[in-house]
């Protein structure tokens, strides 16, 4: 009897990192002009880039049900799990956490939930040192620990062309969007404490990437790292900075993946956002 894990779609990891860690992946809802579906099932990145291009279309996002949860774990117990572990996004940016939370009462100790304090594939790797753990045999509190602690090594940095879609859906201030949008320039984002925070503004969009580079460098200290970069629209530039991190860490860089950001986080930073997410291995 193992502790298993589960996460929700944001996480955003390879399928076949997530099938081989035996992840459960609980899917958030997109809703594109009224009509639902489920992340990574039924609506695209793709998708969401299209309805955002167009004036009349509006794209909006929901938590799974608490009742969506509590279906995962019954059958993870009831298949012979010892306990669950449940890692999720910034329960400031999304309500996801607290529908995890609400589903766990049903099942005492055995269920535990983890707010990741980030978004995007950083959850993901939070999610994946809990699975380690699991893996080798720990109890649910020591997987839970492991989480914690994965979330207080994680680095969330990224650009988006215009902070207009991150101030639509109440993911930063009116006034830090305003002031983006006055001074005309490249704002480079990250999250803190499970906000999204203004880290700089920059002049053009070749810039912003040279600096998304040596943050993250500079987030990775000295550590071994695992590195997530995604994009929406922008696969040159997300293939550059890929390219630029992987031969300034060298073999520093245990694992570095490029991959099209989910439909969830498209449709609240838009076309042409580039993100990095940093693991520090302990």
């Amino acid at each position: 009897m193992v502790v298993r894990v589960v996460t929700d779609s944001t996480a955003y990891l390879p399928a076949e990192v997530a099938d081989a860690a035996s992840l459960r992946v609980v899917p958030l809802t997109v809703t594109v002009s009224g009509r639902d579906g489920r992340e990574g099932l039924d609506v695209t990145p793709a998708d969401v880039a299209r309805a955002l291009g167009e004036r009349r279309v509006t794209v909006t996002t929901s938590r799974p049900a608490p009742a969506e949860f509590a279906h995962a774990y019954r059958e993870l117990l009831d298949g012979g799990a010892s306990g669950v572990v449940s890692v999720h996004l910034s329960a400031r940016l999304s309500g996801t956490y607290e529908s995890a939370l609400l589903a766990a009462e049903e099942f005492g100790d055995r269920v535990r939930v983890v707010d990741s304090a980030s978004a995007g594939m950083a959850v993901g790797f939070v999610a994946i040192a809990a699975c380690e753990v699991a893996a080798a045999g720990g109890d649910v509190e020591a997987v839970r620990t492991a989480a914690l602690g994965a979330a207080g090594r994680i680095s969330t940095l990224f650009y988006v062309d215009t902070l207009e879609f991150l101030r639509r859906g109440g993911r930063i201030s009116a006034a830090s969007a305003l002031l983006g949008t006055a001074l005309a320039v490249k704002p480079i984002l990250h999250v803190v404490r499970g906000e999204v925070v203004l880290r700089e503004k920059v002049r053009t969009s070749g810039r912003a990437l040279a600096r998304l580079a040596d943050l993250a460098v500079e987030a990775a200290d000295e550590s071994d790292v695992d590195i997530g970069i995604q994009h929406l629209g922008a696969a040159d530039r997300a293939k550059a900075l890929h390219d630029s991190l992987v031969q300034r860490f060298g073999r520093r860089a245990r694992n570095v993946y490029l991959s099209e950001v989910g439909a969830v986080v498209a449709a609240h930073t838009g076309p042409g956002v580039i993100g990095v997410a940093v693991y520090r291995h302990a």
